[in-house]
């Protein structure tokens, strides 16, 4: 049982771990460019599938963007440069992480300023249960105390159920 039990475990691990869509051909003969293509091509978005890098995606897009990040770099760019160059090509939609300036300062900001506002609105809300309730809570005056006694001692009616 104990085996079976590690089997499935194993299983589900390893079945967990992304897959990497690189094709051999595609793999550099170079270690360290392979390297340094597979760290560009991580955070680069596959045009084509949903926050999903190159580097994991099977689009035919994909492929072409990883081939042309190891043709800049095997041509002599820097990883700056490679990204730079796509960048160009295809617009700031293709960085998994957008840079911070300030065509992009929205959405950099508009996560921590919702958060902000919902912690405020919460607190609010909070704050005016608060206050709502310990202003119910006065009791009752004394006419309505002597009326509500008076209620609780008498005698109840004969019950036509009894």
């Amino acid at each position: 049982m104990r085996r079976l039990l590690l089997a499935t475990l194993l299983a589900a691990v390893t079945l967990a771990t992304p897959s990497l869509a690189v094709q051999p051909d595609e793999v550099l003969d170079d270690p360290v460019l392979e390297e340094r293509a597979r760290d560009i091509s991580s955070g680069l978005r596959c045009l084509v599938c949903r926050n999903e890098s190159i580097d994991e995606s099977n689009a035919d897009l994909a492929r072409d963007l990883r081939l042309l990040v190891r043709e800049r770099l095997v041509a002599g760019d820097t990883d700056a440069e490679t990204i730079a160059y796509i960048v160009a090509r295809y617009g700031e939609y293709v960085l998994l992480r957008p840079t911070f300036n300030g065509s992009t300062i929205a959405l950099w900001l508009a996560g921590p300023l919702l958060l902000l506002a919902g912690v405020g609105l919460s607190l609010s809300y909070v704050r005016q249960r608060a206050r709502a309730q310990a202003s119910g809570e006065d009791g009752l005056s004394p006419e309505e105390q002597a009326r509500l006694d008076s209620i609780l001692s008498a005698e109840p009616a004969d019950d036509p159920k009894a």
